[in-house]
């Protein structure tokens, strides 16, 4: 078979599971995978390696569930598998780093012979326990954990896991939904499996899998080989939860496989912010593939170049039962630690700082009166950093790629009201190239209602910094409307009749601001990206400039 016929039938895998991911947004019930994409799904051939993930999808998901295969197959038992199996988790340390991820994995089969499997992973809106929050004292508090195993065996639903999950969540409806909707997704990607290697005649993925892996590790490791063999550190300081945490990381190309290792970083945290490794390795590994191979598919081979090391028990290695929950808010903030050594290695190649971690909050709403209660997850973003040639994105979420939802999806969701959702000016890092705006935000609750809102916030008291003389992005900020500030991280009540503002972070800059075109500083002056004080103090703009911008 020709290499060009290889090519075609690895477009078409890659079809297949982005078809699959699109049939988890149609089907799934909760609004962090049916609006802000938080999923992913991917193909595997028969040893556990990943061949091809969709578009659709997030790093932490995407490169966790990497690994994710092999633990399945280990526990489960490869000799025990048959068709119309389906096996899940939320193990954190065995999926992809919280409890309210779920992972399905369906094994697939072709002609009666086992060819491989379909994984699939998913934001649920509530897992049980304290709920999605920062504020656990261990894995025991943050909810119902799921081992690996059988939900399906052999067609059969396990009525009993799906009553005991019932049971220990605040939206079962919802849960139990995203999980048969996991699950179908995973059997849409076995039809057309099936289909595509009848149609080829072939009798397994074995053929395609040596093409697509062995083509994706020799053009990655040409990549590294061209690299200059270097070896820099970089350390980034975040809030924390009650105290900042440091996180360090020294990375080093050395000719067939570029590592980085996260000796340095601070120890684990008492609250619900710690990350495991599977994520860490996740995210870590995305940085370098985003820098060094970007256009190479992502697959097992591409990312089996990148060794990442963490010592045990620092907050970016931690063990069972530490608290995990918001393992998102360090982990996103991995990546930049990253680009602050290779930025020395590889000059004038990686971005600046930008807000990292997604801007998530979740409230948790009761009528007195009714008894009524309801959970709504809310996926926000803060700007992105600077790009070497270009500003950085307003409202974007990098690393993680999460959509943000839309007004009226939050407010669909249940009795929540969004007062006010807009770009923050003068949140951008000033810059030759300016860091990507955050935003504002206003969230109360419906008449009749009062609210618990729980904080998933960084860059609080350490916004992203800039990069070659420019100015950082702007702090995140959490106070309610009578004038009392709130912490980044944790749950608070807010009395009936108050609402919640929230100022979500800017990205870091690149370069001088003063090198900035000034047709630039102007056109951002009239967009209302700046105020006049910004353009005057940073960018050295004269009034008579100001005035015919915003006139």
């Amino acid at each position: 078979m020709t290499s060009v016929a290889h090519q075609i039938m690895w477009n078409r895998l890659i079809s297949v599971v982005e078809e699959q991911a699109q049939a988890l947004i149609r089907t799934a019930f909760s609004t962090s995978v049916r609006e802000a994409g938080d999923l992913s799904a991917g193909v595997y051939d028969e040893k556990g390696r990943m061949l091809a993930q969709a578009v659709t999808g997030t790093p932490g998901h995407v490169n966790a569930m990497a690994d994710a295969v092999a633990h399945f197959m280990r526990e489960i038992g490869v000799h025990t598998m048959a068709p119309g199996d389906v096996y899940i988790t939320n193990d954190p340390w065995m999926g992809t780093g919280h409890l309210h991820d779920i992972t399905i994995i369906t094994p697939a089969f072709h002609d009666g012979k086992q060819v491989g499997f379909f994984g699939c992973t998913a934001h649920v809106v509530d897992i049980g326990g304290r709920g999605f929050g920062a504020d656990g004292n261990s894995i025991f508090e943050e909810g119902i954990q799921i081992p690996i195993m059988r939900l399906r065996d052999k067609g059969q639903t396990d009525g009993t896991l799906i009553a005991m999950l019932r049971s220990n969540t605040r939206e079962p409806d919802q849960l139990i939904g995203d999980i048969y909707a996991l699950a179908a997704c995973n059997e849409i990607g076995q039809r057309r499996l099936t289909a595509m290697l009848s149609e080829y005649g072939l009798p397994d993925l074995s053929t395609i899998a040596t093409f697509i892996l062995d083509n994706s590790r020799r053009a990655t490791l040409e990549r590294i080989a061209a690299l200059p063999q270097a070896r820099a550190s970089s350390q980034m300081v975040i809030d924390g939860y009650a105290t900042p945490i440091t996180l360090a990381v020294t990375v080093e190309t050395h000719g067939t496989h570029v590592s980085a290792d996260f000796t340095g970083t601070s120890a684990p945290d008492p609250k619900g912010i710690n990350v495991p490794m599977v994520y860490t390795k996740a995210y870590a590994c995305y940085a370098l593939k985003c820098a060094i191979a970007p256009d190479i598919p992502n697959n097992a081979a591409s990312l089996e170049p990148f060794h990442i090391t963490a010592p045990e028990n620092t907050i970016v290695n931690v063990t069972r039962p530490y608290p995990v929950a918001l393992r998102h808010v360090i982990g996103h903030l991995i990546p930049d630690t990253v680009y602050g050594a290779l930025d020395q290695i590889l000059p004038n190649t990686v971005p600046a700082e930008g807000a990292g971690a997604l801007c998530n909050f979740q409230v948790s709403l009761r009528n007195p009166a009714t008894g009524e209660r309801s959970e709504v997850l809310c996926f926000n973003s803060g700007g992105s950093g600077a790009r070497r040639a270009l500003d950085g994105l307003n409202a974007t979420a990098f690393p993680s790629g999460v959509m943000t939802m839309p007004v009226e999806a939050t407010e669909h969701a249940g009795p929540v009201i969004i007062w006010r959702k807009e770009l923050r000016p003068d949140s951008g890092g000033p810059g030759t190239h300016r860091g990507g705006l955050g935003q504002y935000m206003e969230v109360g609750a419906r008449p009749g209602f009062v609210f618990e809102f729980s904080a998933m916030f960084d860059r609080v008291n350490h916004p992203a910094r800039g990069r070659d003389q420019a100015g950082p992005g702007g702090a995140t900020s959490v106070v309610l409307s009578d004038g009392t500030v709130k912490g980044g991280k944790g749950k608070f009540p807010v009395p009936e009749g108050l609402t919640v503002r929230l100022a979500f972070p800017g990205g870091g800059g690149i370069g001088d601001p003063r090198n900035r075109p000034r047709d630039q500083v102007q056109r951002d002056l009239a967009l209302g990206y700046i105020t006049p004080d910004s353009a005057r103090t940073f960018y050295g703009l004269t009034d008579p400039e100001i005035e015919s911008a915003t006139a």
